[in-house]
């Protein structure tokens, strides 16, 4: 085959073979990456997971097809659409005695059962929903253009205009971000119980719907729960005896408590409207009260540990750091200014917020346990 210029004929003479293949392998992984998360969508979407796990125990593929009602000219479609998740590790498949085999759900399978109250299903379909996907591919055009984010230039509005005015994508996005609350809710109550020992009252700030609030009011009756928000969020939501609603605007006043709670809110904002919100935290705590920010917090290595970690050939680590590299770009494309923000930009935000003692501690996955003090 004839190259097509002489600069594909100068990379063929500078690279090996190997080389060669092993860079068009990098470009293939990257623009197939889609096709991992949307097979995992429509196995959602079937109800692959929860069919195996009302059966009881592995199901086989013909099994599987019959609960689904398949055509049978589309079995075999199906045994790919298998193959590629098993790959992924969301299904394991055991031959035993059927040639067959028998598919079977892993950990990662179980969080997306429709009943799981961690509910990864819901961000599945919140982060693969078109209307996310589709102002992804206009990152380009938003590049040069004068809009302040692609998600308007696709959409015509603004990323909450559009969630207020569309009422089944909002709460797609609400049911997720309640799912991810009550995950992080879990985990703080098991194993971080300390962060709020001390506290008589805490405010939600941006707390949405009221998901983290209401579950920490359940583990902590003795403390006082405000969930503030915008007015037409928290409209017409009812509390309970030790948790009430505010609505308000957080750059305007925050109520006063004990404790400030920020999670999955600060990369809303870009790091000037970051550090309002902070300071706003900060007047109206006491001298011996905190904020608690859950957020991402991307860790900067260093050359040295960065070819340590090459080294290592530590694959969670890297996973790990794409994912923040992944929501970051998400909080790009949504959100004028919004970003997710390196260990370096939180201390810079913290201090800029007037916060004199600080600690940072990656524990929650992805994500950083924060807390600040005045």
């Amino acid at each position: 085959m004839a190259m097509a210029n002489g600069s594909s004929s100068s990379l063929s003479a500078s690279w090996s073979s190997a080389e060669l293949f092993k860079a068009q392998g990098q470009v293939w992984n990257c623009a197939l990456n889609c096709v991992n998360s949307l097979s995992l969508k429509c196995a959602v979407e079937l109800g692959i997971p929860d069919i195996i796990h009302s059966h009881g125990q592995p199901m086989t593929l013909s099994q599987i097809c019959s609960a689904l009602n398949i055509q049978p000219n589309k079995t075999q479609a199906m045994e790919r659409v298998m193959r590629i998740l098993v790959h992924s590790g969301f299904f394991s498949l055991s031959r035993d005695d059927d040639p067959q085999g028998y598919y079977g759900l892993t950990p990662a399978s179980r969080l997306l059962l429709k009943d799981e109250p961690f509910g990864a299903a819901k961000f599945l379909l919140f982060m693969t929903h078109p209307h996310m996907t589709d102002s992804l591919n206009s990152l380009s055009s938003w590049f040069q253009n004068d809009v302040p984010t692609s998600f308007e230039t696709t959409h015509g509005k603004g990323y909450w205009e559009f969630v207020a005015g569309e009422d089944k994508f909002s709460k797609i996005f609400y049911d997720c971000m309640e799912a991810d609350s009550e995950l992080i809710v879990s985990v703080l109550i098991k194993d971080y119980k300390e962060v709020f020992e001390g506290i008589g009252s805490l405010v939600d700030v941006g707390g949405g719907t009221g998901a983290t609030a209401l579950a920490l009011a359940k583990a902590f009756p003795e403390i006082n729960f405000t969930v503030f928000d915008q007015p037409h969020v928290v409209h017409n939501l009812q509390g309970t005896q030790n948790l009430r609603f505010q609505g308000g605007d957080m750059f305007d006043a925050i109520p006063p408590a004990d404790a400030f709670l920020l999670k999955w809110t600060s990369h809303d904002w870009g790091d000037e409207d970051c550090v309002k919100i902070l300071k706003k935290c900060k007047e109206a705590i006491p001298s011996k009260g905190k904020v608690i920010i859950i957020e991402i917090a991307i860790k900067e290595n260093s050359k040295e540990e960065a070819e340590e970690e090459k080294e290592k050939d530590d694959c969670s680590s890297k996973t790990e750091t794409e994912t923040q590299l992944c929501f970051d770009m998400m909080c790009m494309q949504a959100y004028n200014f919004g970003k997710q923000r390196t260990v370096r930009e939180w201390e810079k935000v913290l201090e800029g917020a007037g916060f004199s003692h600080y600690k940072i501690t990656p524990c929650l996955g992805a994500r950083s346990l924060i807390e600040a003090y005045p």
